[in-house]
């Protein structure tokens, strides 16, 4: 698997050549391949030209996005990933799961194999179990948002992890366009759905979104969201990388960072995704570790 990067190529090489009429024979045919593969080395290449794409509608693409976005219930993976904050740089590996909706299940390995981090995020709590200082916490987004001085809820938490699009959030009114050969649909005023708000504050949160869909496939290859009042944080996320599983295309290479007064990065790769299998969440805190608020 290659390390993330996502690359927009608009060249490819293409090679001319001509066929020459040689009467075959022992003597002859070393010459025939001497002049093919000069013929294939020394031909100057052209570009190919691109097809322009074609306008497309937001309705029509926010259908496809849809269509195409991955489905599931039941979701486990493998990563490695690299942590940058401030300049220090942090590598790791772990386990992913979730129960799509519901509960997101992460264990965080160093490099030394033995777990130091275990989370578990629901739709309306935080819990972690931190073995390197034998302390554990039990919270809200309050208090993950105030750590990392981000916006996260869970849905954004979850969109963001395998590039789908927000499941807790009205669909919008999106504006499409074409940007550097992918479609794009942006949106200033995309409101939680009011099933979904648990406080006056969440009811004032109004997001503005960009999503970046891959012509040919209408994955999502980019997106970045913020909140209307909070313009100082932002969300940004890229996928590569896409493999069929079960039928269907799932990113394996993805970057995601957080704009704000300390820039944060992380760059993972997965591994070994498993879709539709029912799991386990084990979540067991020892009596000798402390909790801390």
């Amino acid at each position: 698997m290659s390390k993330f990067k996502v690359y927009l190529f608009t060249h490819f090489p293409v090679f001319r050549f001509s066929f020459f009429r040689f009467p075959f024979s022992i003597f002859h045919f070393p010459f025939s391949i001497l002049l093919l593969i000069l013929l294939f080395s020394c031909s100057p290449t052209r570009n190919v030209m691109k097809v322009p794409l074609k306008e497309e509608g937001a309705d029509y693409l926010f259908e496809k996005l849809k269509e195409k976005e991955l489905k599931y219930d039941w979701l486990s993976a493998k990563f490695s990933a690299t942590y940058t904050n401030q300049g220090k740089e942090t590598s790791f590996s772990g386990q992913l799961r979730i129960r799509k909706d519901s509960l997101i299940w992460i264990s965080l390995t160093p490099m030394l194999g033995i777990e130091a981090i275990r989370l578990m995020i629901s739709v309306d709590s935080v819990k972690m179990i931190n073995r390197l200082n034998n302390t554990w916490f039990m919270g809200d987004y309050e208090y993950l948002n105030r750590v990392l001085n981000t916006n996260l809820d869970y849905d954004l938490l979850q969109a963001f992890l395998l590039g789908t699009d927000l499941q807790f959030y009205e669909n919008g009114k999106f504006r499409a366009s074409i940007d550097r050969g992918f479609y794009k649909l942006s949106t200033s005023e995309r409101y939680k759905l009011k099933k979904f708000v648990k406080s006056g504050h969440e009811n004032l949160k109004i997001l503005i979104q960009n999503i970046w869909l891959d012509p040919e496939t209408f994955k999502i290859t980019h997106a970045d969201v913020k909140e209307i009042r909070r313009d100082n944080i932002k969300l940004e996320s890229s996928y590569s990388a896409f493999e069929s599983i079960d039928g269907q295309m799932v990113p394996h290479e993805m970057r995601y960072i957080i704009w704000a007064d300390n820039t944060i990065r992380v760059q993972a790769t997965f591994s070994k995704i498993v879709l539709g299998n029912p799991l386990q969440f084990p979540f067991k805190i020892p009596a000798s570790f402390r909790q801390i608020k």
